[in-house]
């Protein structure tokens, strides 16, 4: 139990110091939820830099090898390799969800290579089998959960850091999306706006302990209106709002249990 403990608290360092803001949200997570939120977010920050490491794809092409090798001794039954983050991870993982966590790490192959998305069903596709995938097996580690309902939370989530991510995508030489043009990028903000706001009349649908998951996606909303506003905070780079309303927001989220 105390390696397990050191484990879940490394993996709390590694979420820290590499997504900031799902730190926050994991700390508003109930103490319960920390032990499924923690492995399973440092996972996603462990396979989301695999790819941007190294400039040598094949390099890049192992490291996410590793990860669906470690996903495979953890679907198999098999003793799961030692190792801060896949340890804990097999303690709260069904076969099922290894399965589907290595869904994540193949679809993480885009980044390594710098070809566009060949149309907007595959962008769309990348989207749903990262954060799609990755928020309904945190939801459903912690409990029951219609995975329709956090995909819908999840697609929102996952344009919002999309958006984010743009500007240094672009010093990376790649192309982010199929259509970067101002309106078509404020329309695709409106449709996660419609699509989560949707979602919200029915998040009862989603277990009490599994909103947990979603607390991440907790100012989705307001990022997503500045989009729609000014779909050029973008490409500036400017998406964002100051720290006392994101912390309020939070408090907010977390008292109520709801988005």
């Amino acid at each position: 139990m105390t390696a397990l403990t050191d484990d879940i608290n490394g993996c709390a360092g590694l979420v820290q110091r590499g997504d900031a803001d799902r730190f926050m949200a994991i700390m508003a997570a109930p103490v319960s939820a920390r032990a499924v939120l923690f492995p399973l977010f440092a996972m996603n920050i462990e396979v989301s830099r695999a790819p941007w490491v190294t400039q040598e794809s094949m390099i890049a092409e192992m490291r996410l090898q590793w990860w669906r090798d470690a996903f495979e001794e953890i679907a198999t039954g098999a003793q799961p390799r030692r190792h801060e983050v896949v340890t804990p991870l097999a303690a709260v993982l069904s076969p099922e969800a290894a399965k589907a966590l290595d869904g994540l790490v193949v679809a993480r192959r885009w980044d390594i290579y710098k070809d566009p998305f060949e149309d907007e069903a595959a962008f769309r596709h990348y989207l749903d089998d990262t954060t799609g995938t990755l928020l309904v097996t945190v939801a459903e580690a912690l409990g029951a959960a219609n995975p329709a309902v956090v995909r819908e939370f999840a697609f929102a989530h996952a344009l919002v850091r999309w958006f984010q991510a743009i500007p240094e995508l672009e010093n990376q030489g790649r192309r982010p999306l199929v259509d970067g043009r101002a309106q078509a990028v404020a329309d695709l903000a409106g449709e996660a706006l419609t699509r989560r706001r949707a979602a919200q009349k029915q998040q009862g649908q989603i277990s009490k302990a599994s909103r947990a998951a979603l607390y991440c996606c907790w100012q989705d909303e307001a990022l997503l209106r500045q989009v729609v506003q000014d779909p050029m905070r973008v490409a500036d780079g400017s998406l964002g709002v100051s720290e006392f309303a994101k912390k309020a927001s939070l408090l907010r989220v977390s008292l109520l249990n709801r988005l």
